[in-house]
């Protein structure tokens, strides 16, 4: 019974904590952006399933918390399903005084600006959060400068020596070496491109950071990059970076760039065939991470929470039918043609989708579990 609870409040507690803000978000930025549209809303919903309690507003919108808390969504009046599937026998059939309000009659520039809402919310959500962990804590840094080379080492070879001031890794700014070491481990087996300075002179180096297997402070393996550089740290070297807030702006963007960046590069690798799918990570991966993050406090999960909202946006923005993604790929074919796809053409495109996503969903489960505890793949 002890450690039934101690697993509840280390990791579904802090997981779902986590999940709600970012789909709750998500949801209120489709929602807001339909309200200013005139959109009329049958439904608000944290969770699927069956509704535990809920409420309606003066709008007529049902508020709900709902059984299965791993999602939510927004209906629209005259929607199929949740997935925001138009119903034309709904439609037909809806109050005349509604009609005008109905999502599938406004345009097909307010119909993108509703789905694309959403994943801008989560966007949002990230830059707040980092932002005012940005000015409120600052950052602690440690001077980028290279102590020692590896004999033998990827940076021997691209030409790295003792004392190199590192300036900037694929366009980034580095501002410490801990960035340096970022942007590297970040980076197995793809080119980068390192601007350092030496002598009072820059220069340019490239090399492919070879791919390397470690384990992090919780114990989980984790592929990295890695090319053999180093530097002793003592006290002195390590000073705390407050930003202005002018400043901030700016390393934010760059922050939240770095990581949609590094994120589209994760994925490409699929398609050539240097993906590593035990990096691959579903509702089991994430609520372990979330309770392991919860141990290093409060800020660390609000970081966390910044961290997957944003890939959550990139993820609904895949152009895959079900997804914001694909609702934004059949509105922008509608632009073009001047008309829909026929119903047809959209109901096979969201049954696929919706294939799709649940062969990912089942295999990443897969993976969180057997792949993780069998230690298959390694």
């Amino acid at each position: 019974m002890f450690d039934f609870a101690f697993w509840l409040l280390s990791y579904v507690v802090p997981f779902l904590a986590v999940l709600t803000v970012i789909v709750f978000v998500h949801e209120m930025g489709h929602y807001l952006v339909a309200r200013w549209n005139g959109v009329a809303i049958q439904t608000f919903s944290i969770g699927f399933g069956r509704e535990l309690f809920g409420w309606n507003d003066r709008h007529g919108t049902r508020w709900r918390i709902s059984a299965i808390p791993l999602g939510g969504y927004v209906r629209f009046v005259g929607d199929m399903n949740e997935a925001s599937l138009p119903d034309a026998e709904a439609a037909a059939n809806v109050d005349p005084a509604l009609v005008p309000h109905l999502f599938v009659n406004k345009s097909v520039w307010q119909r993108i600006a509703i789905v694309a809402a959403g994943p801008i919310a989560n966007v949002l959500l990230t830059f707040l959060i980092l932002y005012c962990l940005l000015l409120g804590y600052g950052r602690y840094t440690i001077p980028p400068v290279i102590g020692e080379v590896l004999t033998g080492s990827v940076a021997e070879a691209a030409g790295f020596e003792p004392g190199d001031r590192i300036l900037s890794v694929d366009g980034y700014e580095v501002r410490g070496f801990e960035d340096f070491q970022r942007y590297v481990a970040t980076s197995p087996e793809r080119n980068v491109v390192v601007e350092l300075e030496r002598g009072g002179a820059e220069r340019t180096l490239n090399l492919i950071p070879e791919a390397v297997r470690i384990e992090d402070r919780f114990g989980n393996e984790q592929r990295i990059g890695r090319i053999g550089v180093s530097r002793d740290v003592s006290e002195t070297d390590v000073s705390l970076y407050r930003p202005g807030p002018v400043e901030a702006l700016g390393m934010t963007v760059e922050e939240i760039r770095f990581i949609i960046q590094r994120t589209a590069a994760f994925l490409g690798d699929f398609f050539v065939g240097r993906g590593d799918v035990e990096q691959l990570g579903g509702p089991v991966k994430v609520a372990r991470v979330s309770g392991e993050v919860a141990t290093l406090g409060v800020v660390a999960l609000i970081n966390l929470t910044a961290l997957l909202s944003l890939n959550i946006g990139i993820f609904n923005l895949l152009p895959v039918p079900m997804l914001d993604g694909g609702h934004l790929l059949y509105y922008l074919v509608e632009a073009v043609r001047g008309r829909p796809l026929s119903m047809r053409v959209q109901e096979m495109g969201f049954r696929f989708g919706f294939a799709l996503v649940l062969a990912l969903m089942v295999f990443t489960l897969f993976n969180d579990t057997v792949f993780d505890h069998f230690g298959i793949l390694r």
